[in-house]
């Protein structure tokens, strides 16, 4: 089959592996109508992830139709319409009993080598390295769905692929990013990054009760999107200091809750590739945006971290962080628990996250749309690509 493999940074190749097959009683074979790059995506092509491999199959967001199951999984059949959660969670263990699917202790068959770097090891992730599990992941024709009779979430509307492709990921990690803000009505809620996430978690604070939405960022196209589809307040970062902006805006306080939606690659300016450190350069690693959102947040307020941090940083603001009383939640998106009941919205006319796409591709074109997201070019937002 064809998929899109990994052979080194800003280096990704359509290329024919090897067809999956059923490797265990729970596993499902899912033919692939519909994948997505992630922003997370291009922490693996710009090299910032320990743990891959050359020949690795990316990608994370996809949907698509059972073709075939194991003999332990009832709940699928051959036909059915599903979307996979990027995160693989076995549905029995401690974590996963509490409704905290991300953090499986089960799925991850590398988990020594994530407790090493980690502390302890994450669910498995598809398509996100060895550290994660090294599970090919969906930006090809076919994909193989460990623990089938947990994840997947069955379809049974007319809804199109491009309507429901996203709640494979980013649109439940922006409803969690809210959900971790811990709005109460008529909250003023910033949101730092106006890429996909950044839309949703601006979407699910109006969603929450926020009675106010400011989102920060440099990308005219995503300022646009954020303001005009989005409905919040925009900051241009490169034209404002965000800080003084932020608390002019709140009247002094800043805003009550703060949704990191950057990651590893926020840097405050310029090309996030051309000014991130080597692992081995000695130089600072700052957590710009994070930093800026410490010191913005309101006192006694919260901070949300949904983006993907892929090392250790330095002269991160613990003091300020400590002295404001702030609280914070971060962590992989806990799909599981957030799909059924965003579906519905969907279903119900509440949302159509399809308005995010900005790009339509064959998968045969992948290494093309990789390099176009990864410069923002084009007014490239979001990116969809079909098999």
């Amino acid at each position: 089959m064809k998929a899109l493999t990994w052979h080194g940074t800003h280096d990704v190749r359509v290329d024919n592996v090897p067809d999956p097959e059923l490797q265990d009683a729970r596993d499902a074979i899912i033919r692939v109508t519909a994948t997505a790059i992630c922003g997370s995506d291009l922490h693996l092509y710009n090299g910032l992830m320990a743990g891959m491999q050359s020949g690795d199959v990316l990608g994370h967001e996809f949907m698509g139709e059972v073709v075939e199951t194991g003999s332990a999984v009832s709940n699928l059949k051959k036909g059915d319409r599903v979307v996979v959660p990027f995160t693989i969670a076995c549905g029995d263990c401690f974590f996963c009993n509490s409704r905290l699917y991300s953090l499986c202790d089960n799925s991850n068959p590398n988990a020594e080598d994530a407790a090493a770097v980690m502390g302890h090891s994450p669910s498995a992730l598809f398509g996100y390295s060895h550290l994660l599990g090294g599970i090919p992941g969906g930006q090809a024709e076919y994909v193989r769905v460990p623990y089938a009779d947990v994840g997947p979430l069955k379809v049974e509307s007319d809804f199109s692929d491009e309507q429901l492709l996203f709640l494979s990921d980013i649109y439940p990690t922006g409803y969690m990013a809210a959900d971790n803000a811990d709005i109460s009505p008529g909250d003023t809620v910033a949101v730092w990054g106006c890429g996909p996430v950044g839309q949703f978690s601006i979407r699910s604070a109006w969603m929450l009760g926020a009675g106010r939405v400011i989102a920060i960022d440099r990308v005219p196209e995503r300022l646009k999107m954020a303001e005009e589809k989005s409905g919040a307040e925009v900051i241009n970062f490169e034209q404002e200091n965000v800080y003084e902006r932020l608390l002019e805006m709140t009247k002094g306080y800043g805003p009550d809750g703060c949704i990191d939606a950057v990651g590893a690659e926020a840097h405050g300016q310029g090309d996030p590739e051309a000014e991130r450190r080597s692992p081995d350069s000695g130089e600072a690693n700052h957590p710009l945006a994070l930093n800026e959102m410490i010191m913005s947040c309101r006192k006694g307020g919260h901070l949300s971290l949904p983006g993907v941090y892929t090392d250790k940083v330095d002269g991160f603001a613990i003091q300020a962080l400590m002295n404001k009383s702030l609280a914070v939640k971060s962590g992989q998106t806990h799909m599981h628990a957030y799909m059924p009941a965003l579906l519905r919205t969907i279903e119900q006319d509440l949302i159509d996250p399809s308005y995010i796409i900005t790009h339509r591709h064959k998968l045969s074109d992948a290494a093309k749309a990789y390099e176009h997201f990864n410069a923002k070019q084009d007014g490239c937002i979001k990116v969809v690509m079909t098999p």
